[in-house]
């Protein structure tokens, strides 16, 4: 297999591991009530982050080749380079001196609520991640001979558009794949863009908040509702597959669908309890990939990428799995 090729984001995340969100905002309320304060005791963990980070280093935990295109300062590169040192004979990192992006996540994982997290970032230079990034005579024949193409996080690149045209005009031989992660506030401008970008993708890879940002943008309102079912998330998919013209992979807490717009498939999410969940649809997109590469049908992708995010979630240390891993889980639900 040559090359996955993913790009652009890269960021350093604190993720903070919280109880129910009532909770905090009490506290938070109190001290400020107060003048302010320190709020102690709140496990926190620093790592690796963006999407385009944890989705090549979930592809080199399945065992593929992958070449990372990214951005950071000197000690980005350090870190990058410390965390796939493990895979340095089947990941090449091509990192950009720059401005990387710093994520705190505030993960609220209470048994009373709704498992969710929450995000504040700033994206530093990974605003500006055009082709020039990725314009070198050797950058283009890592593109020419490449198996599949990722672009990510097009909601905080404002060349993601450029960039995505680029990258899916020159590799031509590619699986083309887009995750432009939260596009509420550029719904209107992610629309355009497929429509610019729809005959050169393959894949649109988004989950329900996504979904709904894009239905709104068509026109079409909140497809996925707060308390919705499995036929929901189904209809939802092949709504946007159609109307975009682009096969839609739709990723949400109760199951995964795949549409081209005339078929579709649901596969039910496998329960387990949350303990991390910052990167889980990096995790996803990665298995989802790795699933197209082999040649798996849309019920087979969705289940080996359900499983795959659910040894995921389930794993404290934020740890995504390896492809026996994901083998001996579907052993075991029977797959």
């Amino acid at each position: 297999m040559n090359s996955i090729v993913v790009m652009p984001d890269f960021f350093l995340d604190r993720i903070m591991r919280l109880t129910s969100k009532e909770e905090f905002f009490n506290v938070l309320t109190e001290k400020a009530r107060f003048g302010g304060g320190s709020i102690r005791d709140i496990p926190t963990r620093d790592v690796k982050g963006g999407n385009a980070v944890n989705i090549a280093y979930s592809l080199a935990r399945l065992g593929a080749n992958v070449a990372l295109f990214t951005i950071g300062d000197e000690i980005a590169s350090a870190i990058l380079h410390q965390t796939f040192l493990e895979f340095r004979n089947n990941v090449d990192l091509f990192i950009v001196p720059g401005n990387h992006g710093r994520t705190t996540s505030l993960e609220f994982l209470s048994h009373e609520d709704i498992k969710f997290n929450l995000m504040v970032s700033d994206v530093g230079d990974n605003a500006n991640f055009g082709p020039e990034k990725v314009n070198s005579e050797e950058h283009l024949k890592i593109l020419g001979n490449a198996d599949a193409t990722i672009v990510t996080n097009w909601g905080s690149n404002l060349k993601g558009t450029e960039l995505a045209e680029y990258v899916f005009e020159n590799s031509s031989k590619a699986l083309h794949f887009i995750d432009p992660a939260d596009v509420e506030s550029r719904r209107l401008d992610f629309q355009k863009c497929l429509e610019l970008i729809s005959e050169i993708t393959d894949v649109l890879s988004i989950n329900e908040n996504e979904c709904n940002s894009l239905g709104k943008a068509i026109g079409l309102g909140t497809l996925i509702p707060e308390h919705y079912e499995s036929e929901i998330v189904k209809s939802a998919a092949k709504t946007i597959a159609d109307n975009v013209k682009i096969s839609t992979d739709l990723h949400t807490r109760k199951g995964s669908a795949w549409s081209n717009g005339r078929e579709a498939e649901f596969v039910h999410s496998i329960r387990v309890e949350a303990k991390t969940l910052t990167g889980a649809g990096d995790v996803w997109d990665a298995a989802d990939i790795i699933g197209y590469m082999s040649g798996l049908d849309a019920k087979e992708r969705l289940v080996f990428s359900n499983a795959s995010v659910s040894l995921y979630v389930r794993n404290s240390s934020a740890l995504p799995p390896r492809l026996d891993d994901v083998f001996d889980m579907l052993d075991r639900i029977g797959a």
